[in-house]
């Protein structure tokens, strides 16, 4: 049985993910104000800390991350800031921290979303940050030691949250958490590393 940390764990992404691992591994869980452990994940001292009270782990997953979604023409530099300092450095900085304290053959995951493909109206900064972390994921495969493995997901809409964002995703078909949720396990329990798995 392995150690899995979900950070992000209380959300739609990360309860399915959490659900999905648990049927085979002890799953421990942070956010920012819910689970196991108090984590932001924008601030590398605080991941530092979470690494430190949380003991071992064998493999960590991302399922949070904040974005901006807005016009162009009405985007100031500060909007902007918001995807590349939570979903993007955010993640980055979970990845920087776990390299130094998962065991030998470990695993990252991250998450993307589906417009880093698909680009949407109103998602500048979100087609920007979600191709950046399946970018810094590509590349950081090629340096990490002692059998890490890193991988991204790119979910699509899901299914529980079709209501609320349909008017951003015209003519997708949304997909279950528990789909999704599977596509992390494959990161998790499967052996390739840098690749970015697509539930859509």
């Amino acid at each position: 049985m392995r150690t899995v940390l979900v950070i992000g764990g209380s959300g739609t992404i990360g309860r399915a993910v959490v659900r999905e691992l648990g049927k085979r591994h002890r799953v421990v869980t942070a956010g920012r104000s819910s689970g196991d452990h108090r984590v932001a994940i924008e601030d590398i001292a605080s991941v530092r800390a979470l690494f430190a009270k949380a003991g071992r782990v064998d493999d960590v997953v991302v399922a949070c991350g904040a974005l901006h979604v807005g016009p162009l023409d009405e985007m100031t530099q500060a909007q902007f800031r918001t995807g590349l300092d939570s979903k993007l450095m955010g993640q980055v900085n979970v990845a920087l921290e776990a390299q130094h304290h998962l065991p030998d053959g470990g695993s990252i995951t991250l998450t993307s979303g589906v417009d880093a493909h698909n680009p949407l109206r109103g998602c500048v900064n979100t087609v920007a940050v979600n191709n950046a972390v399946e970018g810094f994921a590509q590349g950081a495969a090629l340096e990490l030691q002692r059998g890490l493995r890193i991988n991204v997901v790119n979910p699509s809409l899901l299914e529980e949250s079709a209501q609320k964002f349909e008017a951003l995703f015209h003519g997708f078909e949304p997909v279950s958490s528990a789909r999704v949720a599977r596509a992390y396990s494959r990161c998790v329990e499967g052996a390739e590393s840098g690749k970015t798995y697509r539930a859509w």
